[in-house]
């Protein structure tokens, strides 16, 4: 699965177009490294996640194509939330 829909359907970021926007600015990390919205996610992945001050990393735990908003949390692991200082 594509990263932006990943992180839409996981519920992560609430719109896929913001997703590929966050991407394609490069604040959207895969394993370390600066990923582009195509990127195909696998199970294991490290997602990390950066909103302006605030960074969120995640486990890619599975990938379903839909997942209802309760079972939406059950496709990641929050490995931690950090506020970055300016």
């Amino acid at each position: 699965m594509r990263l932006d829909k990943y992180l839409k359907v996981a519920r992560i970021l609430k719109r896929r177009s913001v997703s590929k926007e966050m991407a394609v600015n490069e604040r959207v990390y895969v394993n370390g490294k600066s990923a582009k919205p195509a990127y195909q996610v696998k199970v294991d992945d490290i997602i990390e996640v950066v909103f302006g001050q605030k960074k969120l990393t995640v486990k890619v735990l599975m990938i379903k194509e839909n997942a209802r908003k309760e079972d939406a949390d059950q496709m990641y692991e929050i490995l931690g939330e950090e506020y970055i200082s300016a």
